[in-house]
């Protein structure tokens, strides 16, 4: 079943005629759609103040905080999707690797994934590892009523990169050395993770999530034959995997320019964007037959009122011809984004195109 068609049993939902899943499903909408990845997080005073004494690690085991802070996004600014609040390493955490977010780093792992033996210590995530998840979902659906919630995952090479590096990595040259040095060991090692990534999105997707978005943060460090032979596969077997829920999938990398038709090609129904290249041309590297997602750099937000609103202008000029929009940063909101630049962010957009 596509994210075009119409679930069986699913004609009733509360989001699924929203604007933000119109758009995923390239159907006409009555405004733009808008939300902003890392909308739930350290731009709001909220967030820091709930937050405030909890590691992010367990915060993320904890429904009732998640659940507020998904929500804290679409209270105050009006987005027109939620996103699960969460980390790209809870399904590792699940698991039994070994890993702490440290902040200021990242997700450091304790021991870092190198050799065949390793590969025993990522057994397949069950539902039973993140019963905190499913409970969190079913809580803000009940919350979000019309709103759609969007779930999310790492995708595979981007997990793989934490567990072969031992952490975030400028030139992943430990990760880089085992796909091209034992080709054998990599396509094992990511299969592995593309188990466990689908299992992570089917607990999300069965607990309520209107969307799933796979985040593959780091795969722009790839030339495009790399990524066809030792990734793309992976990130297919994901979408693959959850295709039959009927519900759309978005992709999204950073610095993924010349992988944008590719990153299509895995299987994504929407494809993500990062400001580098102007919409038009994304769909034009993409192909016909997705939506888009994107694309203003998120340092724009830092500018004057008049200055956001004309790249804003730009955007949606660059968007005019796409299937389907949804309006987003070209990556996550910076910590220090004053919260009223993004609420007028999405009423600029709203008014612009409201039809």
């Amino acid at each position: 079943m596509s994210a075009n068609d119409r679930p069986t049993g699913q004609q009733q939902t509360a989001t699924y005629d929203s604007a933000f899943l119109r758009a995923c499903r390239r159907e006409p909408v009555p405004h733009t759609p808008v939300w902003f990845m890392r909308q739930a997080g350290r731009s709001l005073p909220e967030y820091r103040k709930v937050r405030e004494g909890t590691a992010m690690l367990e915060s993320c085991m904890m429904p009732e905080l998640v659940t507020e802070i998904t929500l804290q996004p679409v209270r105050r600014h009006g987005v027109d999707a939620a996103i699960y609040f969460s980390d790209i390493v809870v399904p590792l955490k699940a698991i039994g690797i070994d890993l702490d977010i440290k902040p200021g780093v990242g997700p450091v792992v304790e021991r870092p994934i190198r050799t065949r033996a390793d590969l025993e210590r990522l057994r397949p995530l069950e539902p039973e590892d993140v019963t905190y998840v499913a409970e969190a979902v079913r809580m803000l659906v009940g919350e979000l009523g019309a709103t759609p919630l969007i779930g999310f995952a790492g995708a595979p090479f981007t997990l793989a990169s934490y567990l072969v590096e031992g952490g975030p990595s400028r030139n992943h040259e430990h990760t880089k050395a085992m796909m091209y040095g034992d080709p054998q060991l990599w396509a094992d090692l990511l299969d592995r993770l593309a188990g466990i990534t689908s299992a992570f999105l089917k607990v999300q997707i069965e607990a309520g999530a209107s969307a799933v978005q796979l985040f593959d943060s780091w795969v722009g460090a790839l030339a495009p034959a790399d990524y066809r032979r030792s990734v793309m596969p992976a990130s297919a077997k994901v979408f693959e995997a959850v295709s039959g829920y009927g519900v759309p999938r978005i992709h999204f990398g950073v610095g993924t320019g010349e992988l944008l038709g590719l990153m299509g090609e895995a299987g994504a129904d929407v494809v993500g964007v990062d400001w580098r290249v102007p919409l038009d041309e994304a769909a034009r590297r993409v192909g016909p037959g997705k939506a888009l997602q994107g694309n203003i750099d998120p340092a724009v937000l830092f500018a004057p009122p008049e200055a956001v609103a004309g790249k804003a202008r730009e955007v949606l000029d660059a968007a005019a011809g796409l299937e389907g929009h949804i309006f987003n940063l070209g990556h996550g909101v910076l910590p220090n984004t004053d919260p009223a630049a993004l609420t007028r962010l999405v009423e600029y957009v709203h008014e612009q195109t409201a039809r």
